[in-house]
């Protein structure tokens, strides 16, 4: 008896996570033409979409209070490295509600070596909304989105599905 309860479990908990929607939101997904957005940097010097013309971005809604973001910011920080000199532009798009100040000593702690700007409710809406942090969507050098997730990734896996796109 005992094992047919393990194997009913079992069973039940693995048709229940067939169910469940992916944290990587790619199922209902639709690529299509970036928003043109300009925001203000910690700093407040004033950095667009315009500007980054032609690079691979990577745009990333996060907060300063976000654990699951805290942790994919070294494998951002690794890749802006990496890729960089590629064509990659990773823009960091707080959501803090403390303002630039706090931002700006999270950037000089962790050493973060990319632009980040401060979001506000209109890129938010303009990129379908933003539900859960964090968000990261992938902008090919044609301004095409091409690739959302939404929950943090494994770096080494999330470097894998930017790869094509630096080609």
């Amino acid at each position: 008896m005992k094992t047919s309860r393990s194997v009913l479990v079992a069973l039940s908990l693995a048709a229940t996570s067939l169910t469940l929607p992916s944290l990587c939101a790619e199922n209902d997904f639709k690529p299509g033409p970036a928003p043109a957005w300009t925001l203000k940097d910690v700093d407040g010097q004033a950095v667009s979409s315009e500007q980054l013309k032609g690079k691979v971005i990577v745009l990333d809604f996060w907060a300063t209070w976000c654990g699951p973001c805290r942790s994919e910011i070294p494998g951002y920080v690794e890749l802006q490295k990496q890729s960089g000199p590629a064509g990659l532009a990773i823009v960091g798009v707080s959501l803090d509600r403390g303002g630039p100040a706090v931002v700006k000593k999270f950037i000089a702690d962790l050493k973060i070596n990319y632009q980040i700007v401060m979001g506000d409710d209109r890129i938010a809406e303009a990129f379908g909304g933003i539900e859960a942090i964090p968000t990261t969507f992938i902008i090919d050098r044609t301004g095409t989105v091409r690739y959302r997730k939404v929950g943090a990734m494994a770096p080494e896996e999330f470097a894998a599905v930017l790869k094509p796109f630096l080609k």
